[in-house]
């Protein structure tokens, strides 16, 4: 959070002294009560060294009872300071012992950083401000001040506490001023340590997004663990659908488990052709029906059901591949494959 040391200085001045001017009158005539008790001795306690420290004990504690409003006002003030730019920021790691801050070299660091520098040049403009704005007052009562050693007591106390209020009230003018300039500065100051460089940014997005290389490695192992996964089912399936050389759809159904035959493995390419090979291998069928391929591997995501509107177009597939399944363990005549699927034309993308 960022703080500014002259804002809290001209709050803590100017609550005390408003403090003291307006409750002036009640702090001095209790401050002279208590210093006319302390004055009091009687003849007993005068030999009697536990008395005299029962009695002391008992002045400082009315005489801080006396101060503690102008405590309390002095610490509201100062703690106003910091609320007012932001609120406190409390951190449990400042309590933690840190030995780097005992090296030399990083306090001469410190000392000579271009923060400090700043700070040390503010502290001298302050300085000369202040000391310039008491010098004036003093110089335009002085004639006053002077006079003071020829008035009664009474009097000159009096007058001398106008000329001090006169002179607080200018000094906190002077504080106005400075802290003025400092809170824009400090809030500046503060905003831009935490802007960010560009360096900083894109370090920030990848902690935040993730390495852009290991996710691409990372998907490029799940589609390789999903395509091994799939080509893992392709000797389970019924049928294999092509194109015959762009697509293979991999088909099965089973009666007792499945609404509609699914769709197990599909794919393009290299793909289409690595499933083609492992249904040879494992003696699947394999039906070349370009429109149908190329339907079912449009509109039929991987472990999805086939769409309705190929209901009837599939059936015929499967008819054949149990027709061909009972020629090849029982003989007779083999099936003929289908040739005229009804595949509706809007399912069917074209050739691609």
């Amino acid at each position: 959070m960022p703080q500014s040391r002259e804002l809290s200085t001209f709050l803590v001045l100017m609550v005390g002294v408003g403090t003291l001017w307006l409750a002036g009158g009640w702090f001095a005539g209790q401050a002279a009560a208590i210093v006319r008790r302390g004055l009091t001795l009687e003849r007993a306690a005068a030999f009697d060294p536990n008395a005299m420290v029962q009695g002391l004990a008992a002045l400082a504690g009315e005489a801080m009872l006396l101060l503690a409003p102008l405590f309390v006002a002095v610490v509201i003030a100062a703690l106003a300071g910091p609320l007012s730019l932001g609120g406190f920021n409390f951190s449990p790691k400042a309590f933690q012992p840190d030995f780097s801050r005992l090296d030399p070299l990083n306090g001469f660091s410190r000392v000579i950083s271009m923060e400090s520098l700043g700070e040390l040049v503010k502290a001298m403009l302050k300085a000369v401000l202040v000391s310039g704005v008491a010098a004036w007052v003093i110089a335009a009562h002085r004639d006053d001040l002077f006079a003071l050693l020829g008035q009664p007591l009474d009097t000159a106390l009096a007058a001398l506490g106008r000329t001090i209020l006169a002179s607080s009230l200018a000094i906190i003018a002077a504080m106005a001023l400075i802290a003025g300039a400092d809170v824009p500065f400090q809030l500046w100051q503060y905003h831009k340590r935490l802007r960010m460089t560009r360096e900083e940014a894109r370090q920030e997005h990848k902690e935040l997004e993730g390495d852009p290389q290991l996710k691409a490695r990372i998907r490029s192992q799940q589609r390789e663990i999903a395509r091994k996964r799939m080509m893992a089912e392709v000797p389970k399936a019924d049928v294999v659908v092509t194109n015959p050389t762009h697509f293979s759809v991999a088909l099965k159904y089973d009666a007792a488990t499945m609404r509609a035959p699914r769709v197990v493995a599909k794919g393009r390419g290299e793909v289409a052709l690595r499933i083609r090979e492992i249904a040879a291998q494992a003696k699947v069928p394999l039906l070349e029906a370009p429109p149908l391929a190329r339907a079912l591997y449009r509109h039929a995501e991987l472990g999805d059901e086939v769409p309705g509107a190929l209901y009837t177009a599939v059936a015929e597939v499967l008819a054949y591949v149990y027709q061909l399944n009972h020629y090849l363990s029982h003989g007779g005549l083999p099936p003929r494959a289908p040739e005229q699927l009804s595949v509706p034309a809007e399912l069917d993308p074209g050739v691609e």
